[in-house]
């Protein structure tokens, strides 16, 4: 789809703009199968095959803070992905203001259960599903990564996930988040506690593998969140990889996902074969 395709979505910041700019022209010629898991637009999956597919699937989402964002940001990523052998797909949910928490996850997820659902038709073992994502979609992979431990429900569709894989992601917006403000997608605060939405504060259990990854130039609150993330989760009984992209920033971090000679391609898809 293209981005006039959708329904519209909030005004983009200069960076925002930017970044939207750069993806969408790496990921210009990238192709693949769209499906559908609701009525919105923003309910699709973009998947792209391997030609030798090694029975990974990653699905990740974009981020956008929670606002902005189109599947379509992280086509980029697929070819150096689906070389290795790994089945990608891009995960599009309904966006804030005018959808709040938890909408956006719980599309999310239901997007990853019809990806798990029909897994072998792409060459893919439905047991062998990580998600991933960057920053806001980070944030969403890593939520719903600890949360398939235990969360009622989750278990009968989503399954516990074999790995995350988060980009430069948010997982804290408690009193200890360092964010300058509160996010929108939360909603009323009289009405949405943050505990919910922090992936720090929803680890019960011995979680999935991580693999973290952020720039050494990322925002600096996200920086500390993804160390103390990286504690939490070995605290519960998890195994945690990490990488820092030296002299990256928050948005050119993502972009390490598509350098098949990169930084993050390698160590990720090694990572994926091992677990």
């Amino acid at each position: 789809m293209r981005p006039e395709d959708y329904p519209p979505q909030e005004p983009m910041s200069a960076m925002a703009k930017s970044y939207h700019d750069e993806v969408m022209r790496r990921g210009a010629r990238v192709a693949g199968d769209e499906i559908a898991y609701g009525a919105d637009p923003y309910q699709s999956i973009l998947i792209c095959r391997a030609a030798k597919p090694d029975g990974n699937l990653l699905a990740v989402m974009h981020g956008g803070g929670w606002t902005n964002g189109y599947k379509e940001w992280l086509a980029f990523m697929a070819p150096a992905l689906t070389a290795a052998g790994i089945t990608f797909a891009s995960v599009g949910y309904r966006l804030a203001p005018q959808h709040v928490f938890p909408t956006g996850l719980f599309d999310a997820r239901a997007g990853i259960v019809l990806l798990r659902e029909r897994a072998s038709t792409f060459g893919a073992d439905p047991a062998r599903l990580f998600v991933g994502g960057h920053s806001a979609g980070g944030h969403y992979a890593a939520l719903m990564t600890v949360r398939s431990v235990w969360e009622p429900g989750a278990s009968s569709g989503l399954g516990r996930l074999r790995g995350c894989l988060p980009i430069s992601g948010v997982f804290d917006f408690g009193p200890q988040s360092g964010l300058p403000q509160r996010p929108r997608f939360l909603g009323d605060p009289a009405a949405q506690a943050e505990a919910p939405a922090s992936p720090i504060e929803n680890i019960k259990g011995t979680p999935p593998p991580f693999f973290l990854t952020w720039g050494s130039e990322d925002f600096p609150h996200l920086i500390p969140q993804a160390k103390r993330m990286a504690a939490a989760l070995a605290a519960a009984g998890g195994t945690v990889d990490q990488l820092e992209l030296a002299g990256c920033n928050h948005f050119t971090a993502s972009y390490e996902g598509g350098n098949a000679e990169g930084r993050w391609v390698g160590r990720a898809v090694e990572w994926m074969k091992k677990q």
